[in-house]
């Protein structure tokens, strides 16, 4: 098991980004952004550069937070998925310099003027994803799919039918516990309830690889795809994070838990000279809460084993 995060919600630069991690007492960055460009589409000039930094702190990119297949890519256009494919190539290459052995992907988003179900379209998305999965495939390479406002992630249904059709060892889930809050489940008659995290978590265990760590609460709609949330510290929301993170272990996880913790320079309750040092700590401590709280489920864990012993 080991701990990682999106640090670049604590500093675009990837100087910060490292300083943040060894500060935590972390080996691993989940690399999205730096300087505001995902990892994808910075110059070779800057990659280079990200590179040789990582290489001198000895931090190590365990998992590639790319926007192929993302929410912002309508499936129903056939440059979404020449711009996943190019996205995603560019990124094997990288990634292989880097000796990142994961991808974060999507299914590309939900179109808004098409019901929930689609067959048409569900078959052509199936077969971009199975072509990408064999790219990783070839690459050595895992395509962890992740529960965010996508095609597979709208509904629990939607969920198992993804899970059926892509079998390979090379695609696994990514589950947040955190985004099924802000998510409809898109099956049967509206008003659509929000999903569950813990339902969530149940439906897509069996084919878990990877955790990403958010917690909140679900506030209101927006006019846009994401509504509005009033995001927490870890075990503080709605995400029933310490419940999930506990029965994980209890059944073996020994992956990566990594922190998206969305919240910004939200954290008050210590003094900071700018927003960019406020943003720091805020992530700081999300990281040191969570491994205070799986401290507390490691020995909570503990306890009942030695009572059934």
């Amino acid at each position: 098991m080991y701990y990682t995060g999106f640090a670049d919600e604590a500093a675009d630069s990837i100087e910060k980004q490292i300083e943040v991690t060894k500060e935590l007492g972390w080996q691993y960055i989940e690399a999205r952004n730096i300087d505001g460009k995902n990892l994808t589409d910075i110059s070779e000039e800057k990659f280079e550069e990200v590179y040789e930094k990582l290489k001198e702190s000895g931090i190590k990119i365990n998992c590639f937070g790319s926007a192929v297949a993302n929410w912002g890519k309508n499936p129903s256009q056939e440059e979404s998925y020449t711009k996943s494919l190019e996205e995603l190539k560019r990124a094997i290459h990288r990634m292989q310099k880097l000796g990142a052995k994961m991808i974060r992907g999507m299914s590309f988003g939900i179109p808004n003027d098409l019901p929930p179900r689609n067959p048409e379209l569900e078959e052509k998305i199936l077969k971009n994803l199975k072509e990408m999965v064999g790219m990783c495939e070839e690459a050595g390479i895992t395509y962890v799919h992740e529960n965010c406002m996508n095609y597979f992630s709208q509904s629990y249904e939607h969920m198992e039918i993804l899970l059926a059709e892509i079998k390979s060892p090379n695609f696994k889930i990514v589950f947040d516990t955190g985004n099924p809050l802000m998510a409809d489940n898109r099956m049967g008659e509206e008003p659509y309830q929000k999903q569950n995290s813990w339902e969530t978590y149940q439906t897509l265990k069996d084919r878990i690889g990877y955790v990403h760590i958010k917690d909140g609460v679900y506030l209101k709609e927006t006019e846009g795809i994401f509504p509005e949330m009033d995001y927490r510290f870890p075990g503080d929301g709605s995400g029933q994070v310490k419940k999930i993170v506990k029965d994980l272990l209890q059944n073996g996880y020994d992956g990566g838990f990594s922190m998206e913790p969305h919240m910004g320079a939200v954290y008050h309750s210590q003094e900071a000279d700018s927003e960019a040092e406020a943003k720091y700590n805020t992530y700081l401590e999300y990281g040191n809460r969570f491994m205070d709280l799986m401290e507390e489920i490691k020995a909570e864990i503990k306890e009942a084993n030695n009572v059934r012993s």
